[in-house]
Order: C-alpha cells, then sequence, then structure tokens
C-alpha cells in the first residue's frame, strides 16, 4: 500500500522527496489498514459475543439507541461519509450491552461500504447473530463525494433504512419512528 500510494503522488506529478510528503505513505497506510479497513478484521459474532439472557420475551419489546456517530468510506470515490445511526430489535432469547451495538456499526462502518448496504448488513446482523425478532437500522450521513464533488450539495444529508423481521410491520415501525421524532429534513424546517 505504502509504494501504491507513492506512485500515486508521483502520477499527480507531486515531488515525493517534499519534506511534508515524505511521510505520507505511510501515515495513509497506516490510517487505512488500522482506521478505515480494520473491520475486514472484525466480525458482527465477535462485536456481539456478550450477551444477556432476557428474564421474559416479547415479541412488541423494543430495544433503541439512537445518535450513534459513525464513519465510513464510500467504495465509488473512496471519500469518507459520517453521521448518526439509530438502532432499534426487538430482542429474542437474549441482549447485549449497548455499546456493543456500536461496536457492531463499526464492524461494517470500517470497510468500503455504500451507506444503504451498511444499513442492511447491521440489521441483518442484529437479526442473525442476536436472534432478534425484528431489527431496524436508520442512517443519516454526509457524504463528503455529494458535498464535495459534481452538484456540490453542501447541505445534503443522505438517509438509508433497513427493517427485517416484525420491523417490517407498519404498526411496530410507526411506534419506533414516534419515539425517534421527526425526521431530519422537519427538524431543519422547524429551525429555519
Amino acid at each position: 500500500m505504502k509504494k501504491a500510494i507513492a506512485a500515486f503522488l508521483d502520477a499527480a506529478g507531486l515531488d515525493p522527496r517534499d519534506p511534508n510528503l515524505t511521510q505520507t505513505p505511510q501515515r495513509v497506510t497506516e490510517a487505512w489498514v488500522t482506521e478505515f479497513l480494520s473491520g475486514y478484521q472484525q466480525t458482527a459474532a465477535a462485536a456481539l459475543a456478550d450477551r444477556f439472557p432476557v428474564s421474559v420475551p416479547s415479541d412488541r419489546e423494543l430495544v433503541i439507541v439512537s445518535n450513534l456517530h459513525f464513519r465510513s468510506m464510500c467504495p465509488h470515490h473512496l471519500l469518507p461519509y459520517s453521521g448518526t445511526v439509530h438502532l432499534a430489535y426487538v430482542p429474542g432469547d437474549e441482549v447485549v450491552g449497548f455499546g456493543r451495538l456500536s461496536a457492531l456499526v463499526d464492524v461494517f462502518a470500517h470497510r468500503l461500504i455504500l451507506q444503504e448496504e451498511l444499513a442492511r448488513q447491521v440489521a441483518r446482523a442484529l437479526m442473525s447473530e442476536l436472534g432478534s425478532r425484528g431489527a431496524a437500522c436508520i442512517i443519516e450521513a454526509e457524504q463528503t463525494c455529494f458535498r464535495l464533488r459534481g452538484e456540490e450539495q453542501h447541505d445534503a444529508i443522505t438517509h438509508a433504512e433497513a427493517y427485517e423481521g416484525q420491523l417490517r410491520q407498519k404498526a411496530l415501525r410507526a411506534e419506533l419512528w414516534q419515539r425517534l421524532g421527526p425526521t431530519p429534513r422537519k427538524r431543519r424546517s422547524k429551525a429555519t
């Protein structure tokens, strides 16, 4: 990777002996390996390994964690996007600590992944790994490639949702949205 970054700088017409660039290949490599792509060395099963039994399982009770901050990389332009994730699940026989839900998001977010796929992967993992009866992952993000390239939509917020199991039902989904409050568009219009 260091060689590829050095070749990229050279192809861009930059002098790799420039004092500001001599350590760039090493720094970029470390950032990508230890942060941006670290999710490839992690699994959803490991992120959700510490579980607690549910005393009385229910088919309608929701566990909701909102406003989890995340960052990821778009596979199309290798540019970052970041924002907030709202998670919900209907527990099966087990639950996890709230910090484990943040770790689950990072497993997938620290990969080259589209926002839509990130939402799907997290919701599916809550179902398959945790045995949830229903799961939802809602992501609000600022896409660097949309804000700085092409149309340059500086204020655009992208929104992706994925629902699995019982959270595909309209009534339970409506209950989730009621608890989450107004959508970003409504929040923005109230502020102006």
